[in-house]
């Protein structure tokens, strides 16, 4: 069966598919089992579990913003290659969604009210930085796993000392947010100005803020 090259239209409409599936669409079943799957529940406070709850929700709303920026990219991106390994991380990040999405249910809570603006957003900015070429979208990947990871680690520290499942999927997640970053170092990943990395943070900061309560 012969395959085609997809047209700049086509990326476009599995954009907007992938983001009706990231936001309007519950996660549904990962294509990898919850890394919590077996880990016994914890008898959290309900203090505990609202905290729990509001770094959940945190993580949930970076993986709606990580499926936004890896479809930007894939949008624009040049080399058939780097868009087959974005789209391969994209699904990882898929079940990290899942996962989140689970872990909250079990919490009694519910993701993000603004996940349609976490997406939106950066989806703008992985299409905008990919038209400036593939090192650089490739640089923000990079940069912006990185940060992933320091607040992933953040959140392993701040969890409530029982809650082994949130604890267990986190661990996964950054596991393979790092691994995401350096397969993009390697692909050729261009270093971003300092500036550029100083407004990731700060736009990264007012996200995890805003999501934490609603």
């Amino acid at each position: 069966m012969q395959t085609r090259d997809l047209t700049p239209l086509d990326r476009l409409l599995a954009g907007a598919g992938n983001a009706l599936r990231a936001i309007a669409a519950p996660a549904g079943r990962p294509a990898r089992e919850n890394p919590a799957s077996d880990v016994a529940e914890s008898d959290l406070t309900d203090q505990q579990k609202t905290h729990a709850a509001g770094l959940m929700r945190v993580n949930h709303a970076g993986e709606v913003a990580a499926q936004g920026l890896y479809q930007g990219h894939a949008t624009v991106v040049r080399d058939p290659n780097l868009e087959a390994q974005m789209q391969r991380a994209a699904n990882e990040e898929f079940d990290h969604l899942a996962w989140c999405e689970q872990r909250l249910a079990e919490l009694n809570a519910g993701p993000s009210l603004l996940s349609p603006v976490w997406y939106a957003g950066a989806f703008a900015i992985g299409a905008a930085s990919g038209i400036l070429g593939d090192r650089w979208s490739l640089g923000f990947i990079a940069e912006t796993e990185k940060q992933v990871c320091a607040h992933l680690d953040s959140h392993l520290d701040r969890l409530p000392d029982g809650d082994n499942k949130s604890r267990a999927i986190i661990k996964t997640m950054r596991d393979e947010e790092e691994e995401h970053g350096e397969n993009a170092v390697e692909a050729g990943a261009a270093d971003l100005p300092t500036p550029v990395q100083r407004l990731m943070q700060l736009t990264a900061k007012v996200m995890t803020n805003t999501a934490y309560r609603l």
